[in-house]
């Protein structure tokens, strides 16, 4: 038996950063986020069960992973748990493949991806309905915000169980139609502290993260739905950057810091704020994760004058669009003397302080692919291709 899901990436707007139970991943705030459209970003994950496996696979991005890491055995035991006792797979090995086709670990939502694609598939696989939000938490916290599309907030619970620290929709993707993303890739390599590890470290160390969580994420999250809802940008925008900055504060205040932005980060923060100044009101919002990429949200109305500014602060190694930026094509248009005599002194030095730009949209939770051409295994459980390259 063969199933393959691809699963989304998603951006918080209100972030989760600590945990008040390391186990069944549990966090010390709600947090909100943005799904983003699979067309662009996602993992993709094929999972084979049968009686022939002699052992348990699992390949990520084409490198071998150990079985017996204690997350991808909490998923599946949840899973278990919940299927039919009669179902035959349930005691067959298990050949899993997965692919991210975005930068692995490096602050860009890889593992919340991952796990929802991993949870997605094995609850098709072992017939399993209703919410299965929980189960991808166990794999990692906001893997759980990435089993639906739109606009999803992650309800932190109560219960020392977890039963009710699941994610629940806001608004589907549908509701902000004119809502774009812009992934600004500083950095596609590894980062050097895990998110995980970072957390751990905030949670024990830092009492800006403790006020954070009880005084102020819950008044956030209210104005943030409200923003949402209401299709307010500015009130979004503003809520969105503050938090930000106010995670990489927590960060900052961790003993010793954990330091995930670099100079082409806080490059990145002054030309929104200025571009957001020239234009008097903010066209522009930016959401850092763990690491030193960006994520801009803007509307639609703004995408090509935005890009034109990046263009020019942050000069491209190469002209060619197709090798620089992927997803909806963006209209590469000069930048007007005006702007240009607003960011003339923000222009870096450096060619290639970007690695590459992917523009995308609000997007679609989880869902299964339904042709043979789209697994990644063969029917021995080994991946089609090479991953030599």
């Amino acid at each position: 038996m063969m199933v393959t899901s691809v699963a989304p990436v998603n951006i918080a707007v209100i972030k989760y950063w600590g945990k008040r139970d390391e186990d069944l991943i549990l966090p010390i705030n709600d947090s909100l986020s943005g799904t983003l459209s699979v067309d662009a970003m996602c993992t993709k994950t094929t999972i084979l069960a049968s009686s022939t496996l002699k052992e348990n696979i699992f390949l990520l991005n084409g490198k071998k992973q150990s079985f017996e890491n204690p997350r991808l055995l909490n998923c599946l035991q949840e899973i278990r748990s919940r299927a039919n006792p009669g179902l035959p797979q349930l005691n067959w090995n298990l050949s899993i493949c997965s692919e991210n086709n975005f930068p692995t670990a490096a602050g860009l939502a890889s593992s919340a991806a991952g796990y929802a694609c991993l949870v997605h598939a094995l609850a098709a696989l072992f017939q399993i309905e209703g919410d299965i939000s929980a189960i991808a938490r166990r794999g990692s916290g906001s893997a759980c915000r990435s089993i639906f599309g739109g606009w999803v907030q992650w309800c932190m619970g109560s219960s020392p169980t977890g039963e009710d620290s699941i994610a629940r929709p806001i608004a589907p993707a549908s509701h902000w139609p004119e809502m774009r993303v812009l992934i600004l890739v500083v950095d596609d390599q590894k980062k050097k502290y895990s998110s995980t590890t970072g957390m751990q470290r905030s949670v024990e160390t830092s009492k800006l993260l403790e006020y954070r969580a009880t005084e102020i994420v819950p008044k956030k999250i209210e104005a943030m739905k409200e923003a949402i809802l209401m299709k307010d940008f500015e009130s979004f925008a503003r809520i969105t950057m503050e938090d930000s900055n106010q995670f990489h504060a927590v960060c900052l205040d961790t003993f010793p810091p954990c330091v995930y932005m670099n100079d082409t980060s806080h490059a990145i923060v002054n030309m929104v704020h200025t571009y957001n100044k020239f234009k008097n009101s903010s066209k522009v919002s930016y959401a850092f994760d763990a690491g030193p990429n960006a994520c801009l949200y803007l509307l639609d109305s703004v995408v090509d004058e935005i890009f034109s500014v990046i263009n020019y602060v942050f000069p491209p190694v190469t002209s060619h669009q197709a090798d620089y930026i992927t997803g909806i094509p963006i209209t590469r248009e000069p930048i007007s003397e005006e702007l240009k005599s607003v960011f003339e002194h923000n222009v870096l030095d450096k060619y290639g302080a970007l690695r590459y730009l992917i523009h995308t949209t609000i997007g679609d939770g989880p869902k299964t692919l339904n042709s043979p051409d789209d697994h990644l295994l063969n029917l021995n459980g080994l991946p089609k291709r090479s991953y030599d390259d």
